[in-house]
């Protein structure tokens, strides 16, 4: 049995979702916030499996109640119900330490999937919210590899990753999908641009500077 505590301040919704949840067998609400003050010494008298917490609470906001129960209450996991998508309140919301983040629309089968998810230690985000990580992570990964290096090609800065992580020529260039020539090309480019004679130097100029993908290959 997995025991809800629901925080949100419109009463409509709070009794919509106790409905939704009492017919799911598995699942048994054990009460209720409309306020993030309430909600966090809820969480702590409690201790529920899972809270979902709306971000727009009065008194404090969800994020900054999410904080405190993770604080007070570490054994509790707090799932957040909003209806914000926009990245300040997605990483907020992370940092604050919720296990998940979904939208209020979302529909009957994901919202349990994530209370279940949450209620065994794992971390949900609704498919909308993980895209927009997905490529949150993408775009900070590639600013970073050319903030390191920004001497180099977006290629080039590729192909030293793959070198780090101790490749050899031919397995570059079927990783790539290109011809050990044109790796052989990249290479000279690589060891001219960062000044470097050999494959080790320029392994160890990656590494030092952590551009490496060990966990990748």
């Amino acid at each position: 049995m997995i025991r809800v505590l629901i925080c949100d301040d419109h009463t409509l919704f709070r009794e919509g979702l106790r409905s939704l949840l009492r017919s799911t067998p598995e699942i048994e609400v054990i009460g209720e916030a409309a306020t993030g003050t309430e909600a966090v010494e809820r969480a702590s008298e409690l201790l529920p499996d899972v809270v979902l917490m709306d971000i727009q609470m009065p008194t404090m906001n969800g994020i900054e109640a999410a904080r405190k129960i993770g604080s007070d209450a570490p054994s509790v996991g707090v799932l957040m119900l909003t209806m914000f998508e926009d990245d300040d309140s997605v990483f907020a919301a992370m940092r604050a330490g919720a296990r998940g983040y979904i939208m209020k629309g979302s529909d009957q089968a994901e919202m349990l999937r994530a209370i279940q998810a949450v209620a065994n230690g794992e971390a949900l985000f609704g498919p909308s919210i993980a895209q927009r990580l997905l490529a949150y992570m993408t775009t900070a990964a590639q600013k970073t590899r050319s903030e390191i290096f920004p001497q180099l090609t977006g290629r080039e800065s590729e192909l030293l990753e793959l070198i780090a992580t101790g490749l050899n020529n031919v397995q570059i260039a079927e990783r790539l999908v290109i011809s050990p020539k044109t790796v052989r090309n990249h290479i000279s480019n690589i060891f001219s641009k960062l000044q470097v004679a050999d494959r080790a130097q320029a392994i160890i100029r990656a590494r030092e500077a952590g551009l490496r993908r060990d966990e990748l290959v």
